[in-house]
């Protein structure tokens, strides 16, 4: 063996070791070894470990749609009473700069109700909801009435469990992103989509023409482009982005590479480089992904859901997430999943003339549309989303 060829080796074998030690610090970084405690609650026995009913109810509330993943809700046990508690917005969970009237966040409320109730029609112990039973928010004095006023008083009874069809599809992930498949959504899909507006103050529309599939993919991208132009959104966004399991595991709300349809092996590289190298995932690269994926999105719908309300009440806006849950489990049983589009409705002075355009074009009546939905049949699978824990939501 020449003098030649036991150097080349020598280096061969020392860039081999020094790539995998590369690719095992990257791995490590992005804590691949960690135990994902912050999906824990989306095993179907989470909620069997506690005893109190209201606790139970509560495990299947978080499981919930909310925007922007930050899961603003906040649970006053009633003391006296123990088929008694509160559901109130968490004033520290709030998302001024992409919903400064906190009308997403109170439709969050909803999504979290509709869930709870289902469950306790399940369990046997339904749950009698009475919104904002102390009144609606001084809306000159939000963040101080979130924090007396409650959004909901339930009261638990007793009751034999009922098998409620709807119930095992609250463990599947509420939003898919990814590209659509071109069926489209049958007739007897949409009748049945439909029948879950029962609240006379709502209305819920289901669209498949083309006409209105290319208007809304239009929204969609203008709103995406608007919002990935303004640093403040962005910064917003970088401030609830957790870039590895480690702060997944500590926070336990926010954003994730799972959100980008990102999971395995792939969503670890992109962790540990993002954690090692932050400019790795510069602004503007994300506003590229994140607008190329509006248009993808556009590209690949065949039908879009819009949930309108005659007012835009705090009590309203409730209603509307709860209708937007029982549609969420209604798509799932059919087979379907949905994302909703939510930049074109918010409500800041930048996005101020797409929010008149679609109102103008889709609620000539004078409603508020509390959600813009896109519906079809997955190409993919979407990864859970992370989760806190039901003892993270109890307040004294």
């Amino acid at each position: 063996m020449s003098k030649g060829y036991k150097i080349t080796r020598i280096i061969i074998l020392s860039v081999v070791l020094l790539l995998a030690l590369l690719v095992l610090a990257v791995f490590t970084t992005s804590g691949a070894q960690k135990k994902a405690e912050y999906l824990d609650p989306w095993k179907r026995d989470y909620a069997k470990q506690f005893e109190d009913p209201r606790l139970q109810l509560v495990a299947h509330g978080l499981l919930a749609a909310n925007s922007h993943n930050l899961q603003p809700w906040k649970i006053r046990l009633d003391r006296q009473n123990p088929l008694v508690f509160y559901l109130y917005t968490d004033n520290e969970r709030l998302a001024l700069k992409s919903d400064p009237l906190a009308r997403q966040t109170l439709v969050s409320q909803g999504t979290f109700l509709e869930y709870m109730r289902i469950a306790g029609e399940q369990l046997g112990n339904p749950a009698e909801i009475a919104l904002f039973p102390d009144g609606e928010y001084d809306e000159q004095h939000l963040s101080e009435s979130m924090e007396r006023k409650p959004v909901a008083k339930i009261t638990l009874s007793k009751a034999n469990p009922q098998n409620i069809p709807l119930y095992e599809f609250m463990f599947l992930p509420d939003t898919n992103r990814m590209a659509y498949r071109p069926d489209e959504v049958t007739p007897d899909q949409i009748r049945k989509l439909s029948a879950t507006d029962t609240e006379q103050d709502l209305t819920l529309t289901i669209l498949n023409d083309k006409a209105d599939i290319d208007r809304f993919g239009a929204f969609g991208v203008e709103g995406t482009v608007i919002e990935t132009g303004l640093q403040r959104m962005n910064d917003e966004s970088a401030e609830i982005f957790r870039s590895n399991e480690y702060q997944k595991n500590k926070y336990r709300f926010g954003f994730s590479f799972e959100g980008q349809g990102t999971t395995g092996w792939k969503k670890h590289l992109m962790q540990g480089l993002l954690t090692i190298i932050p400019s790795f995932n510069n602004e503007e690269a994300a506003a590229m992904r994140a607008v190329q994926a509006a248009q993808t999105a556009a590209g690949h719908t065949p039908a879009y859901a819009l949930i309108l309300s005659k007012d835009n009440s705090r009590t309203s806006q409730v209603k509307a997430g709860m209708l937007f849950s029982r549609l969420v489990l209604t798509a799932h049983e059919e087979g379907l999943v949905l994302q909703p589009i939510s930049q074109v409705l918010q409500e800041y002075p930048e996005m101020h003339e797409a929010y008149s355009e679609v109102h103008r074009e889709y609620a000539a009546a004078g409603e508020t549309i509390q959600f813009l939905i896109r519906l079809g049949k997955p190409t993919q699978d979407t990864p859970l989303s992370m989760r806190q824990g039901v003892m993270d939501l109890i307040s004294e």
